[in-house]
């Protein structure tokens, strides 16, 4: 019927009526993420926002997700365990390396072995579930701290992975993995989200917050976040420790 809106269903069940396409989008509670969700409501999508907790020691981002989702009005938050604690290696999942406080060279330690691989795979599964044909995550690979699956290299063969590993992918459905900020500095994707009213006050980029949330204002995340919003020309709205 002409004007009649067509009903998708979340993954809970329940009736959504929506004209617009469908979106998982990867949020971890951090500034990008809170832009890429924004932008993938402001392209028109219905978005449902995944978030993962993945034994990480700023497990306090899942709640920085959590209202971040709410305020930029995500159909549907799931949040799915996922216990990459269990096998360490990065000073994010493992309490016996400590996060660094300095800039180092190469891949630091606080890269989480093959992370985005793991959250981009079951993204795609929600994806498929849902009927959905388009992922957005926020990498970046400018401002960043030198994570490979934070590159285009990683995120053009995922795509083409895709299009191979799932039902939808050898059907003919084409995948897209979106992200619009890779090629941005910190201080663009701030002024992009201001434009489209992102509260960066529900966020949180530290890698060792305290128990109340607040940053501690010498990682390396906290480093490139606060640059950012000082480059950006916009106040930094981060609570700090001290």
């Amino acid at each position: 019927m002409v004007g009649q809106q067509p009903a998708v269903k979340s993954s809970r069940g329940l009736a959504v009526k929506s004209s617009r396409r469908l979106a998982v989008v990867l949020v971890s509670g951090g500034v990008d993420s809170a832009t890429i969700l924004a932008i993938a409501q402001h392209d028109g999508f219905d978005c449902y926002a995944l978030s993962f907790d993945y034994g990480q020691r700023h497990r306090i981002e899942l709640e920085a997700a959590a209202r971040v989702a709410l305020a930029l009005g995500a159909v549907e938050h799931k949040v799915v365990r996922v216990d990459l604690r269990a096998l360490g290696g990065s000073a994010l999942t493992d309490d016996a390396i400590e996060v660094p406080e300095s800039p180092s060279e190469g891949i630091p330690v606080t890269y989480v072995p093959a992370r985005n691989s793991v959250f981009l795979a079951l993204a795609l599964g929600w994806a498929e579930v849902l009927g959905a044909q388009e992922l957005f995550l926020g990498v970046n690979a400018i401002d960043y701290s030198g994570y490979p699956d934070c590159r285009p290299a990683f995120i053009e063969a995922f795509e083409a992975l895709a299009r191979v590993a799932t039902k939808a992918g050898v059907e003919g459905k084409r995948f897209r993995i979106n992200a619009p900020l890779i090629e941005l500095t910190k201080a663009d994707i701030i002024r992009l989200g201001i434009e489209l009213g992102v509260d960066y006050s529900l966020t949180v980029s530290c890698y060792q917050p305290d128990d109340h949330g607040r940053a501690c204002g010498r990682c390396d995340s906290c480093l490139i976040r606060r640059e950012g919003f000082e480059e950006a020309g916009v106040a930094d709205c981060t609570r700090y420790a001290s």
